[in-house]
Formats: structure tokens, C-alpha cells, sequence
């Protein structure tokens, strides 16, 4: 079963890139290289109030193990000083695509 990672964070709109930038580091150094690890994608918030961080593990058990890892929590401690952090790990409820379209 798969699993995601979201975390929402709440974050004063002049650090929003400093968090972006941040969160990037700690994927491309840790995240990334973790086992059963499948991707991340990153979203601002057009008024720069949030960043989401959603990242997408091969099981739940991997996405666990990620955030017990210190070199992981070193990073979340960056986060958390950047800004609130609200985090959970998700499994599939719903997928809906739209339909096929015609020209």
C-alpha cells in the first residue's frame, strides 16, 4: 500500500522562499535517498502564507522509518523554525480524473 506525506506548513510570507529552499535541500540530501522513497512535490501559496510538502512512499513503514531518522529531524527542526508545520502520512482514499476530452 502506498502511502503520502503531507505536511503544511504556515510560514510569515517573507521566509517563504527561505523555507522553499529549505525543504528542497532536505529532499535533495536525505528525503531522496531514503528507501522505498517515490517523490515530492512542493507547493507555495500564491499569497506566500504556505508551503505544502507532499511526498509520496512506496509503503507507510517507509514514510515512518524517513521521519525517524535524525538527519531528517535536523531538517524538521529547520522547518519548525521557519514556520508551523502540521504533518501527517495518508493512504489513498480517492483518486478522479477528468474526463476524456474532444477536440
Amino acid at each position: 500500500m502506498t502511502a503520502t506525506f503531507v505536511n503544511i506548513i504556515s510560514v510569515d510570507p517573507a521566509r517563504q522562499q527561505e523555507l522553499i529552499e529549505v525543504l528542497t535541500e532536505g529532499t535533495e540530501q536525505v528525503i531522496r535517498h531514503r528507501p522505498g522513497f517515490v517523490s515530492v512535490t512542493l507547493l507555495a501559496a500564491v499569497d506566500g502564507s504556505r508551503v505544502i510538502n507532499i511526498a509520496q512512499w512506496d509503503g507507510p513503514d517507509d514514510a515512518e522509518a524517513t521521519l525517524a531518522d535524525p538527519r531528517a529531524q535536523e531538517f524538521a527542526a529547520r522547518i519548525a523554525e521557519l514556520g508551523v508545520p502540521e504533518a501527517g502520512v495518508y493512504r489513498p482514499a480517492g483518486q478522479f480524473t477528468a474526463p476524456a476530452r474532444t477536440r
